[in-house]
């Protein structure tokens, strides 16, 4: 019986031990890593440093065992912090209140990521275009890059938006900390060398261990700056520090379930927990398709809720895969989920028994990480890409990002959607109808402003190449007039290959057309109905009255209303 409770990705690792090695090994080195970017992402939400331990411990191990992606590293990220700040910008930002107000926004996220998976919505991330989610994701690291302003230079800066942030400088004297701005200025710096130019650092190293020295610099600023600070006392150059962590666990308990919190957070909820799964399935579907593995949207969506309803029964707050976690996850030789259990493991290990010494971290630190990972989630390849070959997308990245970075993450997404789905009925409203002609003598035909045609006297050929519905069915009925009028043909057969849907709006139309064609002397024909569609309309007055024919295809209805007469 107990042998049904061992994941499948775990039997290998039983039978030949060895091979667990390189996990054990990716999951050691990521239990270090994390530390640094937990604590930040735990200060960038607003809440106590130790929390992003504790959101890095059981969630991990959660989604480890449930969740759907073999690498995919979940945890505390940057965008959870930041809408979770967003989401409680009303509270007291640290007061026990918004402490308790984050816990709660977790387990809500996380009952809203079950009843989606119960409900099967996973499909639902199609409608999240790329234009939305890149202007997204790259707005949310603009305005966090902003607003670690606060503690890199000591700017006295706050609210979740531009204009907010702005307004709160209105009546500040001191605007930055000399010796803050100095120490983060200079990490901040050395930090964005390391990624983006590390040989800048490391080109006297010998090539084998200058990846080594880049990926465990920040670790090794930890270090030095803790050593410094008792010797030099941050706090006397006017430098805010950590305290010491806590070295315990917190104890599993429910949080706040206050009916009126409850109905005051679930927006924001269903905001987090869509761009949790939308950022989250994006990331491990991905490098499921790179290496060819099995991937289910709807067991990511289990995952997740059930490391969320975890983080917040461990004194948590919102978690989610992370694009810069699971990267490195990768980068260190992760293979399977046990790399991400010896993660958490190794983090718990940290923190019970040396989280006395992360006193006299500098905040500037934290800050400096935050703000350097966050340059590579600004995604101005996808608007290159979108502004070189589909406007409409680059419209839906400006939409998301300024909404983003001027009225907040909430607002940014909307507006985002809101554009995104205003482009789909454009795009549905200026319906693609094209006169066509039949290619040589083969049973083909196409658009005659593109290729080289047989055109007929008597009959005109007209393709609809959209669904037809409430939306469109005007506009489409203008069109097809503009079209007729311009031939003089008596029989007019409307190819709807294309065709995948008819609303009752869209089949009145036709059937007013069917009429009007007929007291003009002409009749209406269709060709190639799809099945479905047919069905739809078999006991309909548009069939039943129609003055043409239906054919199978548009070559029988050339060979039907022409008697193979010759082209034109």
């Amino acid at each position: 019986m107990w042998q049904k409770l061992i994941p499948n990705w775990l039997i290998p690792f039983i039978e030949q031990p060895k091979t667990a090695l390189p996990d054990i090994s990716a999951g050691l080195m990521m239990a270090i890593l994390v530390i640094p970017q937990s604590l930040g992402y735990a200060m960038l939400a607003g809440l106590p440093p130790v929390m992003g331990l504790y959101s890095a411990i059981v969630p991990t191990l959660v989604y480890a065992y449930i969740g759907s992606s073999s690498v995919n590293a979940l945890g505390p990220v940057a965008i959870t912090a930041v809408m979770t700040a967003g989401a409680l910008s009303s509270y007291d930002l640290g007061s026990p209140q918004y402490i308790q107000m984050a816990i709660t926004l977790a387990l809500l996220v996380g009952v809203i990521l079950l009843m989606a998976s119960l409900l099967k919505l996973g499909w639902i991330m199609q409608f999240i275009s790329r234009g939305v989610s890149a202007g997204f994701v790259s707005g949310a690291a603009c305005l966090v890059i902003i607003s670690q302003l606060k503690h890199l230079i000591g700017l006295p800066i706050s609210g979740d938006s531009l204009i907010g942030m702005i307004k709160s400088l209105a009546h500040v004297e001191t605007w930055i900390k000399p010796y803050t701005a100095l120490l983060g200025i200079v990490l901040f710096a050395l930090l964005v060398i390391n990624r983006y130019r590390p040989h800048y650092l490391w080109g006297i190293l010998p090539k084998n261990t200058q990846s080594i020295a880049k990926q465990f610099f920040a670790v090794g600023c930890v270090v030095v700056l803790i050593v410094l600070h008792h010797r030099l006392d941050w706090g006397s150059f006017g430098i805010a520090t950590l305290s010491a962590l806590p070295q315990e666990l917190f104890l599993p308990r429910l949080p706040v379930l206050n009916t009126h919190i409850l109905v005051e957070l679930l927006p924001s909820a269903l905001l987090i927990a869509l761009i949790a799964f939308v950022s989250s399935a994006s990331v491990a579907g991905n490098i499921a398709r790179i290496r060819k593995q099995h991937f289910d949207n709807t067991q990511e969506l289990k995952g997740l809720g059930f490391a969320n309803v975890a983080s917040s029964l461990f004194g948590g707050f919102p978690v989610t895969g992370g694009l810069s976690r699971t990267s490195l996850n990768i980068m260190l030789g992760a293979k399977s989920p046990l790399a991400s259990v010896i993660c958490g493991c190794g983090v718990l290990i940290i923190m019970l028994f040396f989280g006395g010494y992360m006193a006299g971290l500098p905040y500037v630190l934290l800050s400096a990480i935050i703000m350097s990972s966050m340059i590579a989630m600004i995604d101005l390849d996808t608007l290159k890409t979108a502004l070189a070959h589909d406007k409409g997308e680059a419209i839906n990245f400006g939409a998301s990002f300024l909404g983003c970075v001027f009225f907040g993450l909430n607002m940014g997404l909307i507006f985002g959607l809101f554009v995104s789905f205003a482009g789909i009925i454009y795009r549905s409203h200026r319906v693609h109808i094209a006169v066509v002609g039949q290619v040589g003598d083969s049973e083909h035909f196409r658009n005659v402003l593109r290729h080289e045609v047989r055109t007929f006297d008597d009959v005109l050929l007209i393709r609809i190449d959209e669904n037809l519905y409430f939306g469109n069915a005007q506009s489409v009925k203008d069109k097809l007039y503009q079209l007729i009028n311009q031939h003089t043909a008596c029989d007019i057969v409307i190819i709807m290959t294309a065709v995948n849907h008819l609303d009752l709006s869209a089949q009145e139309m036709l059937a007013r057309l069917n009429q009007e064609l007929y007291q003009m002397g002409k009749k209406l024909h269709f060709s190639e109905i799809k099945g479905p569609v047919m069905d739809s309309l078999a006991h309909t007055c548009l069939l039943k009255e129609l003055s043409g024919q239906t054919f199978l295809s548009t070559s029988d209805a050339i060979q039907h209303l022409t008697g193979n007469a010759a082209a034109k």
